[in-house]
């Protein structure tokens, strides 16, 4: 007789990260919630986590899968492929799921049968200096990265990210997955497309996780530049859903550089650059509670988020809209690669009794 199937299917795709993977699934044996099947799958690594996978197949029901390298949005829908679950969770490699993750998504689910969900993400207490710097970047009020998700946030205008992101099985199949010729933003377009089916997507704020991010400061400027990039394209895909927020980092880039050369004539033009800085280092020291090495390194993590962001804006509509160019990404060739310097933060769940 086969096994009873899962609510919850958990999909992991994973390029080169053993070390990440060996630290996700083992804050998945803490759930306190039970009923789930984890998939990983290996997107044609050369550092592979099959042995790491192996070690958790008596704490997990979990199933390994190794495939060409095609990238996540290929990897996602082929884990979906063998899910049993009723819900697909999507989950990255840099994650780490606190006990109550599952519980939550339970809870909720039992009070509103959603078809497509997300969480927020925050910082491990134990995450690297770098790496807090970069979630208060993204989680902040005082960058765009803090409007979404916030005490007076719309739940049901939440746009779910594919790092923390469930979706009910029908739903994904009816909506055929992710798109597999979209390198970056393909969570937002996955989404924007399940809208369009006419199903709600919907923030659930109590089921966040820790994610780790980029432990370098470069890594993170060719992330969001790309997300920048993608917003163009997602643009065009989707009329209509380009809003006034995805402008701000293009402003902010257009006023530094405007800032930078009236500060040739007068340096009182820095002012206001100046004030912004400081009051992101106070929120980052007061608010985050974090120590002062952090703060100052949010400083330039939140400075960094901005004009990447709005740098590949500009980049990807001159092209598209004035140059009339065909789509690009940059930084592509590296964007899987985990750095050599990758820090593991050595964090474990609760052991099952």
């Amino acid at each position: 007789m086969p096994p009873e199937a899962p609510l919850f299917s958990i999909i992991i795709p994973v390029y080169n990260r053993p070390e990440e993977v060996d630290e996700l699934l083992d804050s998945l044996c803490g759930q306190s919630f039970r009923s789930f099947e984890v998939i990983v799958v290996e997107d044609g690594s050369e550092r592979d986590c099959r042995q790491v996978v192996q070690l958790y197949k008596e704490r997990l029901p979990v199933q390994y899968i190794y495939k060409q390298n095609s990238g996540p949005s290929a990897s996602r829908n082929r884990g979906a492929q063998d899910a049993r679950g009723d819900y697909l969770l999507f989950l990255d490699s840099d994650c780490l799921t606190p006990p109550h993750f599952l519980k939550a998504i339970y809870d909720f689910l039992q009070k509103e049968k959603a078809a497509c969900f997300g969480g927020p993400d925050t910082a491990h207490p134990g995450f690297s200096p770098i790496q807090k710097a970069i979630n208060y970047a993204m989680t902040s009020r005082l960058t765009t990265g803090g409007i979404r998700g916030g005490k007076h946030f719309n739940p049901y205008r939440f746009l779910p990210r594919s790092f923390n992101m469930g979706v009910q099985k029908k739903v994904f199949q009816e909506v055929k997955g992710f798109a597999e010729d979209m390198r970056f933003g393909e969570d937002i377009d996955l989404s924007l497309r399940i809208r369009a089916h006419g199903y709600p997507t919907v923030l659930i704020p109590e089921a966040w996780v820790y994610h780790k991010r980029r432990t370098k400061l470069w890594q993170f400027f060719k992330q969001i530049y790309n997300s920048g990039m993608a917003r163009v394209y997602l643009s065009e895909r989707h009329p209509g859903t380009l809003k006034l927020i995805h402008l701000l980092p293009s402003c902010f880039v257009l006023f530094v550089a405007a800032s930078l050369l009236l500060a040739l004539v007068s340096p009182f033009a820095l002012l206001p650059l100046l004030f912004w800085a400081l009051l992101i280092f106070m929120d980052a020291l007061v608010n985050y509670r974090y120590p002062l090495r952090v703060a100052l390194t949010a400083v330039a993590a939140a400075f960094l988020q901005l004009t990447a962001y709005g740098i590949g804006f500009l980049h990807a509509w001159v092209r598209r809209k004035l140059l009339r160019l065909p789509q690009k990404h940059a930084f592509v060739k590296r964007f899987y690669e985990c750095s050599s310097s990758m820090v593991s933060i050595c964090w474990r769940a609760p052991k099952n009794s």
